[in-house]
């Protein structure tokens, strides 16, 4: 992050990759809506995420309950969406293992965010 508050190279760099992976995505899949709607949702919810995540650090005062249950919200949902499709393509004994590390992950960072205490540096 530069000091005016704009993103540096590397975030600009890695924010113009997943553009183009996402826009490729939509383009192979494009005879497929629940595909294509998969990855806009994705895109979005990253994008959010990723902007909640720097208001958090930007700001970690008044609005940090808010950011932290929103942050929580859309790593949930990114997790759930991708143990979905994961788990979809794998057998069984499988899919039981990815929803169960999913299921602890949102378990993991809802104690992380909201059940474990702090302390401030």
């Amino acid at each position: 992050m530069d000091r005016d508050g704009r993103p540096g190279w590397l975030p600009s760099l890695g924010f113009a990759f997943l553009s183009f992976n996402c826009g490729m995505a939509i383009y192979r899949s494009r005879d497929d809506p629940s595909s294509v709607a998969f990855v806009v949702i994705a895109y979005l919810a990253l994008i959010i995420l990723f902007r909640c995540l720097h208001l958090f650090e930007r700001n970690p005062g008044r609005r940090g309950r808010g950011l932290k249950a929103a942050v929580w919200g859309l790593s949930t949902l990114l997790t759930l969406m991708f143990s979905y499709k994961v788990a979809a393509i794998m057998p069984l004994w499988a899919q039981l293992l990815v929803w169960a590390m999913g299921i602890f992950t949102i378990v993991a960072g809802f104690y992380a965010f909201f059940v474990a205490h702090q302390e401030d540096p």
